[in-house]
């Protein structure tokens, strides 16, 4: 059970002098949110630790070395440079004692003291839902992600909170964008390290369509390993609720899930092929008590009822009460096209001998070819290396 962070009426004055305290804090090597949490407590806010002498530092359980940082002047020193490099980069920050930080976020046990943002901080506070999953998804796993979050964005309101990582995350953060929504990257690393590098454009994106990024690490943080795990809580922290696609049994998603579990959000899992070792996460999910999911309203669905008020507006609910995308129900295509797209799947391709020796009673060569180049140019189909398809969603 996660309690709300306990900040002093004196440490949420939201003053430029307060702000840059809290700054300074979290640049302190070796203090963690919890440490510095419990002395702001003890002190009444953070300014007021910038007066005490070293001794009274070190009473309030600080390490020597940290103590001296802030002592010497230096912390403050370290905040001034990192918020004169904020402005440069066209970023901003949000510390724990400002208004406007995301109050789901403040109620988990160790909550980042300050945030690091590029975009839009209003979407922080909003209600999300966090799509992760495996680095390396299978089509299924790449398509399923990008219908969903592009529903939840589109339909459910939702803003699709992720990673910005290879594969499932990439897929989710695109699923919002061709809903023409903003989306909100948690990165482990500063927010001026794009990583991965491929993912530059995808960034951009995010940000020209009134998105965020978002980080607890100040500028210039490369992509340490110890990072990402650290980085999930907030994925989890900031949402209403944790979509796994597909996660192998030893996959960081694991870490976001648990997270999920402790900070009591709800944990929702698209069931994979049993056979696809990237369906042990969410299949054990669900068995587990996850809420199985293959459309957006099943997320919808579970969702407080507090949340689904704060999501809705007249013109959403009659926009919600249309048909949705279901993975498994087609749009109306010409016959060919739709002969073709029975035969294919989601979770495993197939080659072209084997289309066409699927379909040889109905259909010759030269329609197959006509209709998998028309869905394929719909975005319905993927080719991949060797004249393999498969459905994208």
């Amino acid at each position: 059970m996660t309690t709300a962070a306990a900040i002093p009426t004196n440490a949420r004055s939201n003053t430029e002098e307060e702000r840059l305290c809290w700054m300074a804090l979290a640049l302190t090597p070796q203090l963690g949110p919890r440490r510095i949490l419990r002395a702001v407590e003890r002190c009444g806010s953070a300014e007021k630790i910038f007066s005490l002498s070293l001794t009274e530092l070190e009473s309030l359980q600080i390490p020597a070395e940290s103590a001296q940082f802030l002592f010497s002047g230096a912390a403050r020193r370290a905040a001034d440079s990192e918020i004169e490099g904020l402005a440069k980069t066209s970023g901003t920050f949000l510390t724990i004692g400002d208004d406007a930080y995301p109050e789901r976020l403040r109620e988990i046990f160790d909550p980042p003291v300050v945030l690091w943002i590029r975009g839009n901080p209003a979407l922080l506070a909003k209600p999300s839902i966090a799509v992760v999953g495996t680095r390396h998804p299978s089509p299924y796993g790449s398509g399923m992600a990008e219908m969903l979050s592009r529903d939840l964005a589109m339909k459910g309101n939702l803003i699709i909170l992720s990673g910005m990582a290879r594969g499932v995350d990439t897929a989710a953060h695109k699923g919002a964008i061709a809903a023409k929504r903003p989306t909100v990257a948690v990165w482990g690393t500063g927010i001026d390290v794009i990583y991965p590098k491929e993912n530059k454009s995808l960034a951009e994106q995010i940000i020209a369509g009134g998105g965020t990024i978002v980080s607890e690490y100040p500028l210039g943080t490369f992509p340490a390993p110890q990072n990402f795990p650290k980085r999930n809580r907030i994925l989890s922290g900031m949402s209403v609720g944790v979509l796994v696609v597909e996660a192998s049994e030893y996959s960081g998603t694991r870490v976001t899930a648990r997270c999920a579990l402790e900070q009591n959000r709800d944990v929702f899992a698209v069931p994979g092929n049993v056979t696809n070792k990237n369906a042990w996460g969410p299949n054990t999910l669900i068995k587990q008590g996850a809420k199985l999911t293959a459309t957006w309203e099943d997320v919808w669905e579970d969702l407080p009822t507090p949340v689904r008020v704060e999501l809705t507006s007249p013109e959403d609910s009659e926009s919600n009460s249309a048909t949705s995308a279901s993975l498994f129900a087609e749009d109306s295509l010409p016959p060919n096209e739709t002969r073709v797209m029975s035969v294919l799947r989601h979770d495993e391709a197939l080659q072209l001998d084997e289309i066409m020796e699927k379909l040889e009673p109905e259909l010759s060569s030269s329609e197959i070819f006509t209709a998998l180049f028309e869905l394929e140019l719909a975005g319905r189909v993927r080719q991949l290396p060797g004249k393999n398809y498969v459905k994208t969603f």
